[in-house]
């Protein structure tokens, strides 16, 4: 009797709302036996209380593969995707609305504000002051009485400058590719994924990761 293959891809990560997790929920199963691709789809991987707002489940493939072989005879699983992955579970409870201003606010607050005071003291520091007002006179020829153009273009060149490094205003973006920001969440995301499989694997073995 031939075998039946079973390709699995599974993701680092994978969010979930649901208590109850089953393998179709969180990897793309594929199959020419269509019956072996639903039961393999159907397989649970494992259910969370549903009482807290969130919570992780690591998991490895081998385990899968061991499940998904118990739903038939001659089952070969291939795997192509990653060989730990993390399940997070979010409860679907609605957000409020008026929350989630409130934190966009103070984290905008809390960034306004810091970069304004390291720009300043940036510019304290460096005597920029002193440096414009000799830079004028050596142009001019007359000692500056109050700001100048240079002043002023400084202050919107910076302002430019951060708008084009960022590669962000709004909804608009100026190009395509991601911005410093987008990048920095997404090696901390990779990061956190990592030390959460490192954690569950300790686990298992016995050490204590407290």
């Amino acid at each position: 009797m031939s075998s039946t293959t079973i390709y699995l891809k599974l993701p680092q990560v994978k969010e979930v709302y649901e208590p109850e997790v089953y393998l179709g929920m969180i990897a793309d199963v594929h199959s020419s036996d269509r019956a072996a691709e639903a039961k393999a789809k159907a397989v649970k991987i494992t259910s969370f209380s549903g009482k807290g707002k969130e919570a992780a489940f690591v998991g490895n493939v081998m385990e899968l593969v061991e499940k998904i072989e118990k739903t038939g005879q001659n089952i070969q699983v291939d795997n192509i995707g990653e060989s730990d992955f993390v399940v997070t579970y979010r409860a679907g409870k609605k957000k409020s609305l008026v929350w989630e201003w409130m934190k966009t606010a103070m984290v905008s607050a809390v960034a306004f504000f810091g970069a304004a005071f390291a720009i300043m003291t940036f510019n304290n520091d460096a005597n920029v002051t002193d440096v414009f007002a000799k830079f004028y006179e050596m142009i001019i020829g007359t000692r500056a009485e109050g700001p100048t153009i240079l002043e002023a273009s400084y202050s919107v060149g910076l302002a430019l400058g951060i708008l084009l490094f960022f590669n962000h205003f709004a909804s608009w973006k100026i190009t395509v590719d991601p911005t410093p920001i987008e990048v920095e969440m997404r090696l901390y995301e990779e990061n956190l994924n990592k030390t959460l499989i490192k954690n569950g694997g300790r686990k298992e073995s016995g050490v204590d990761v407290s």
